[in-house]
């Protein structure tokens, strides 16, 4: 979908022009929307603008190097309408050889005054999410529903498809809408056992009216993205470490780690056959917790996709709780996961994700990390750093790593009098229990944790990952550790992409930040407590939700801000360590809020773990880099934002809050319109609203059931997102959405 507004202009007269210059500007649009792009046997609407000049009729006409001909003979289109300022334009049935197009307007007045619009003619193309160009790998559970979707581009294009589904070549046993028949752009797939042939050998493709070649046929196989699709007996099978942080009944912090097996059944479900866990509560440390049993339940009564709801239960110690999980699971199976005991009545999240034992410590590797939770008054804490590690025998050592802590806004405290502070220590896998390991730090304080290996490898682009939970009567926290990527190199220029940071803080403060540092070591930035002179600059915005007061900055710096506020600086001899000054408000009357500094410990290229390192909110969260849409050439469109997506509450502060998830179908009925549909549960409400997205990955989503609601969205890819309210006076935790 282009939003571009392609214009030309010619001045008339004996000699230059230097201003108010007579000129006509051309401009298309399909189903009202601006466009630069012409598709296959669709309308545009033109419209030529005289400026500066008698107004009068203009006489059309098309050019370019493969028009050719008159009428709907012409290669390059034809107007089927012509009058005045106005003419009605007709796509041809098939790209010319050379795709670019001029739409001329010449005043009648003035033969020497004209405007051309280029217009750029583009194949009818399908695209069908989810998909495992963007997952990697899709999984559809044995007997479960998985719902597709397919918009067909350009937008003004017929909505109306024609799907086809096939298992190892031959057609699928349960498909609708039938092959051959035309329907919308939703269509759903149910496998049976006969399907279970490899890894993804079922195919699900959709075409559009016009092109009715097929998919990949007539203009190649770029005009039609399919799915394929691997069928499994259920979609929770073996090993997951998974962590979990919410409230008990009392409103009091529960954090917990650990491991569980699963065995996939015929019918759908798994069978949980044991594992460990580690759990935090106001009590302390219970550490070793034995998991002798459980289950996942797919849902069958959600109607929008039953393959991506369930329950999961974790059957422990008497007492010990949480103990039962809503869940949903993204494409490559992923759990995200809310408490829903009863009556127990906890409230927190959570995520599971398949082990990767096999791949931590097999050589030195440095690791960043961030842990949240609070001290020994109750108060929120944050721990963020890097942590090089060793192997040796069943375990290594820890040198050179650093830390920074901030307790209850103070970055000076028991953990660390001096920011940033050295870190030594050792670490050793459990005599017993798979994927659980044992981390002792002895500086800058004693301090003793588990972690449980996740998931991830070596990659850049699918780092390993730890989750860790304290284990003593220290700050009571849980963190996760991301492996750092050896080949990136920390200076200024090492984060000169474009990342999202997700932070949560203490009394339900959250906020979103899209940043783009500029790469540079010798900017002039401010002074004072965020980094002066010599220092990089970010441009960017954000959405800050704090308690229901709703900041929301679409660009900083401001044009009135300069310099600019908004620097970082790679510190500590580009170990890893910047300080980022973020969020503040540069509209804010009667004088600017200036950001607050913020440390950031890289794991790669714009990623990382978050620390605001002065203030009593203890902001943490993490740094995502993001990653534009390759199917697009790099901008974010809501045309590519379709199909279905798992949500669920990603960080929560306060226990007054309630977590829920949500199966939400994002699907087109052309004409430029978006909607959202889905079941969000506890309660199984319907979801009902519609959505935008925008070139660098903001947009929004406005609900209107189960209750009006707006949310903006920022992206990661084109599915993946985090989600915040935007609703004066009302609080929300932070939402992440996974296709």
């Amino acid at each position: 979908m282009s939003l571009a507004l392609a214009s030309g202009c010619a001045t008339g007269g004996s000699g230059p022009c230097v201003s108010n210059c007579a000129a006509i500007t051309v401009a298309a649009t399909g189903a009202g929307e601006p466009t630069s792009s012409a598709g296959l046997n669709l309308p545009l609407s033109i419209t030529a603008t005289i400026s500066h000049a008698a107004q009068s009729a203009v006489t059309w006409s098309i050019t370019g190097t493969s028009c050719t001909g008159s009428g709907s003979s012409n290669p390059c289109g034809y107007f089927t309408a012509t009058g005045g300022t106005t003419a009605t334009y007709m796509g041809p049935a098939a790209v010319p050889t050379d795709p670019s197009v001029n739409i001329v307007a010449t005043s009648q007045a003035d033969s020497g005054l004209s405007g051309t619009l280029v217009l750029t003619v583009v194949p009818d193309t399908t695209y069908v999410a989810p998909n495992n160009l963007v997952t990697n790998s899709l999984y559809v559970g044995l007997g479960l529903t998985q719902q597709f979707a397919s918009t067909v581009t350009p937008d003004w294009s017929p909505q109306t498809q024609t799907w086809t589904c096939l298992a190892a070549g031959a057609p699928c046993a349960s498909f609708t809408p039938a092959p051959g028949q035309a329907g919308p752009g939703v269509a759903t797939y149910t496998p049976v056992l006969s399907e279970e042939c490899g890894n993804g050998c079922v195919q699900i493709s959709s075409v559009g009216t016009i092109d009715t070649g097929g998919c990949g046929a007539g203009q190649g196989s770029a005009t039609c993205t399919a799915a394929s699709v691997t069928v499994v007996n259920s979609r929770v099978n073996g090993t997951y470490a998974f962590q979990f942080s919410g409230f008990d009944n009392s409103s009091k912090p529960v954090s917990v780690a650990g491991t569980f097996t699963a065995s996939a059944n015929p019918d759908g479900t798994a069978t949980v056959t044991g594992g460990v866990e580690d759990v935090l509560t106001a009590s302390g440390p219970n550490t070793g917790v034995t998991i002798t049993g459980g289950q996942f339940t797919p849902s069958s009564t959600d109607p929008n996709n039953s393959n991506n709801a369930g329950t999961l239960t974790l059957t422990n110690g008497a007492g010990v709780y949480p103990v039962q999980y809503q869940i949903v699971l993204d494409g490559p199976g992923d759990i995200q996961m809310i408490e829903s005991d009863s009556p127990y009545a906890g409230k927190g999240q959570g995520i599971a994700e398949a082990t990767s034992t096999k791949k931590f410590n097999q050589a030195n590797a440095t690791y960043a990390f961030g842990f949240t939770g609070v001290d020994s008054s109750g108060n929120r804490i944050g721990y963020a750093g890097l942590l090089p590690m060793v192997p040796g025998t069943n375990g290594g050592t820890i040198t050179g790593g650093l830390i920074d802590v901030n307790d209850n806004g103070h970055s000076s405290n028991a953990i660390c009098t001096s920011a940033p502070c050295n870190v030594a220590g050792s670490y050793a896998a459990d005599g017993s229990i798979s994927g659980l390991w044992h981390l002792t730090l002895t500086s800058p304080h004693a301090m003793a944790f588990d972690f449980f290996v996740a998931n991830g490898n070596a990659t850049s682009n699918n780092p390993l990952n730890l989750y860790a939970i304290s284990t003593d009567s220290n700050p009571a926290v849980l963190g996760t550790l991301t492996l750092q990527d050896a080949k990136t190199t920390y200076n200024n220029a090492g984060l000169s992409g474009t990342s999202v940071s997700v932070l949560a803080g203490a009394n339900d403060n959250v906020a979103l930040v899209l940043g783009s540092p500029d790469g540079n070591s010798s900017g002039s930035g401010v002074t004072g407590a965020c980094p002066g002179s010599g220092t990089g600059g970010v441009q960017g915005q954000f959405d800050q939700n704090n308690a229901g007061a709703i900041t929301a900055v679409g660009l900083f710096p401001s044009s009135a801000q300069s310099p600019s506020p908004y620097t970082y600086v790679a510190t500590n001899n580009n170990t890893g360590r910047y300080i980022f000054c973020m969020l503040g408000n540069p509209s804010a009357t009667p004088s600017p809020i200036l950001p607050i500094p913020f440390v950031v410990y890289a794991s790669g290229a714009n990623r990382g773990y978050v620390l605001d390192q002065s203030s009593a909110s203890v902001m943490t969260g993490a740094m995502y880099a993001q990653n534009a849409p390759k199917v697009t050439q790099g901008d974010f469109t809501s045309t590519t934002t379709i199909g279905t997506f798992a949500v669920a509450t990603n960080s929560n502060s306060v226990a007054s809050v309630s977590p829920v998830t949500m199966n939400l179908l994002l699907t087109s009925p052309g004409n430029s319109k978006f909607n959202v549909n889905g079941t969000q549960n506890p309660g199984g409400h319907a979801v009902t609203g519609a959505y935008t997205a925008q070139g660098q990955g903001y947009g929004t989503i406005t609900l209107t059931a189960p209750a009006a609601a707006p949310y903006v969205i920022y992206g990661l890819t084109e599915t993946q997102f985090f989600m915040i309210e935007e609703k004066s006076g009302a609080a929300s935790p932070v939402f992440y959405l996974a296709q």
